[in-house]
C-alpha cells in the first residue's frame, strides 16, 4: 500500500490507480527525491504543480511537507478520480484545502495559464511513451510560468535521453535510481546575473 512518507500527513495511506494506466513512482525514488527537495528548501510554502499526476502521490507528499498550494493535473478519468480522493485525504490531514485537482491534458491546462511566476516547484512524471518533442513542448510552456528561483523535476526511464531544455530552463543536476532517471532544471537568469536558482550545479550521480 502506498503511503505518504513524511510531514503532517506522514503514514497516511493513499489510493492507487486501478490497472496499469499509470506508472507510479517507487517509494525509493520518492523518498530520495523529497529528501533532496527538503535539503534544498524547495517545499516549505512552495506553490507546486504536479503534471501527469497519476494518483497524485508526488503532489500530496509535497503538501504534507509544507507546500502552500499543490495543483494535480491529470487527463485520465480514473486517475483523476483517485487524485480527488487522495487530495481530500491530505487536505483533511493538513486542515486546509492545499491540494486541488485539474482534470485536463497537460498542454491544454498550461495554455490556459497566463504567463507569470505561478509555481516554485514543478514535478513531471510523464508516461514513458511520451515523445521527446511533446515533452520539450510542455517544458517550453512551463518555463515562462515559473518563479525566478523555481525548480523543475522530470522523471524518465534511464533508457530515455536527456530532455531537450527550452529557452528559459537549464539542466541543474540529475540522479539515477535503478530504472528511473530524475532530471532537475532551473530557470535561467538574464545574462550577467548568474543562475536564478541553485548556486552550484551538482554532477550526475548514479545511486
Amino acid at each position: 500500500m502506498t503511503r505518504i512518507i513524511a510531514g503532517i500527513a506522514g503514514g497516511v495511506p493513499l489510493a492507487a490507480v486501478p490497472g496499469s494506466a499509470t506508472r507510479p513512482t517507487t517509494d525509493r525514488v520518492k523518498e530520495a527525491l523529497f529528501s533532496r527537495l527538503d535539503a534544498l528548501g524547495m517545499l516549505s510554502r512552495a506553490r507546486v504543480l504536479d503534471l501527469y499526476a497519476g494518483s497524485g502521490a508526488l503532489g500530496v507528499e509535497a503538501a504534507s511537507r509544507g507546500a502552500s498550494t499543490v495543483e494535480l493535473v491529470e487527463a485520465d478519468a480514473k486517475a483523476a478520480q483517485v487524485c480527488e480522493r487522495n487530495a481530500r485525504t491530505v487536505n483533511e490531514a493538513v486542515s486546509r484545502r492545499a491540494v486541488t485537482v485539474r482534470r485536463s491534458k497537460v498542454s491544454v491546462f498550461l495554455e490556459k495559464v497566463p504567463l507569470g511566476a505561478h509555481w516554485d516547484l514543478v514535478l513531471m512524471d510523464p508516461p514513458y511513451p511520451l515523445g521527446e518533442e511533446q515533452l520539450a513542448d510542455v517544458l517550453g510552456a512551463v518555463a515562462p510560468r515559473l518563479a525566478a528561483d523555481a525548480l523543475v523535476v522530470v522523471e524518465r526511464s534511464t533508457r530515455s535521453p536527456e530532455p531537450a531544455w527550452p529557452d528559459g530552463l537549464a539542466h541543474y543536476a540529475d540522479r539515477k535510481y535503478g530504472e528511473t532517471h530524475l532530471w532537475f532544471a532551473e530557470p535561467t537568469a538574464p545574462a550577467g546575473q548568474g543562475s536564478a536558482g541553485m548556486s552550484e550545479p551538482a554532477p550526475s550521480l548514479e545511486t
